[in-house]
């Protein structure tokens, strides 16, 4: 029991042991089907990638508040620029818009030594922004040929009866946590959120690693769009608005402290399936839309605060 409360993912496995109790009690045949299942799996992927990466940003002691305005562009750019470009190549060319927003906003931050939270504020609405300039408002359908191409299908097509989504959160995720556990850079991740005054006199260039957490968030962002669209080619210019809440809210649901020098990767995948579940039973039993906003707020609060005490309890400094 000593090990599990060490670990940072442990709230989270708490919390999915008491939703899925309560849910099995309240609505056992219309939760347990294998169409809802297979829907929050799915879509738990899809924010699993995104609060992974929030969670990595987290972890250096700052927030990205853009993801979603992220995640919306880079989605829109996949299938806008497919025509020129063909799938592959917009597949590139998406990606690479979605690096440039979470470079440029990391070095806003490090060398502007402007506040995270504000920066990426900023990084919402002007990449929102974006969208409706480039798009006019209204966003073309993929054309029959790009939706079969082999490209597409590897995004968002199915193996063994599975959305291809889940094989890629699971090798993204392997490869984050050997990045995170098993590398310097890892280590020097950890020890800036942890203190970057202590990180720097060890010769750690902290500035290089908040700017890398940045990009590899918002790459995994744009990666979830392109996913999302690969599977589903309809897209809207409001895509992915108010997803970095719940981004941020896997993320600490997971384990991972405001504070900087502690989470976990698996556990902010595990609070994506938190908050994906609750919003499909919600929507299951018939309740306003409000209620998944008002549970999501609550639930943050209580993931903070019992965050903070386990981190107290194993001599983290918050």
């Amino acid at each position: 029991m000593n090990f599990l409360t060490k670990s940072q993912s442990f709230g989270a496995v708490i919390g999915i042991a008491v939703m899925l109790a309560a849910f099995s009690l309240i609505d056992f045949n219309g939760w347990w089907s294998t169409r809802t299942l297979s829907n929050v799996v799915q879509f738990t992927a899809i924010l699993g990638l995104i609060a992974m990466g929030q969670a990595l940003v987290i972890m250096s002691k700052e927030i990205d508040l853009s993801v979603g305005s992220v995640y919306g562009l880079t989605g829109v750019g996949f299938i806008t620029l497919e025509p020129a470009l063909g799938v592959p190549g917009s597949s590139i060319a998406a990606l690479l818009i979605a690096a440039t927003c979470g470079l440029l906003q990391g070095i806003a931050i490090v060398k502007g030594r402007l506040p995270s939270m504000i920066v990426t504020l900023g990084g919402l609405f002007a990449f929102r922004g974006l969208i409706y300039v480039w798009t006019g408002g209204s966003v073309h359908a993929f054309a029959e040929d790009a939706r079969i191409h082999p490209v597409t299908r590897m995004f968002g097509g199915e193996l063994f009866g599975i959305e291809a989504v889940v094989f890629w959160l699971i090798g993204i995720g392997i490869a984050l946590n050997i990045l995170l556990w098993a590398t310097r850079f890892g280590n020097r991740l950890l020890a800036t959120g942890g203190s970057v005054d202590s990180a720097e006199s060890r010769g750690i260039r902290t500035d290089r690693v908040k700017i890398a957490t940045f990009v590899l968030s918002a790459l995994l962002a744009g990666f979830a769009g392109i996913v999302t669209l690969a599977d589903n080619p309809q897209s809207h210019v409001t895509l992915g608005d108010l997803l970095e809440l719940e981004a941020i809210a896997a993320a600490v649901i997971g384990g991972s402290l405001l504070s900087g020098g502690r989470g976990s990767l698996i556990g902010a995948v595990m609070g994506a399936f938190i908050v994906v579940s609750f919003r499909y039973e919600l929507i299951a039993l018939g309740a306003p839309s409000s209620w998944f906003i008002t549970f999501v707020g609550i639930v943050l609060i209580v993931a903070v605060i019992f965050n903070q005490y386990l981190a107290r309890r194993v001599g983290h400094n918050v």
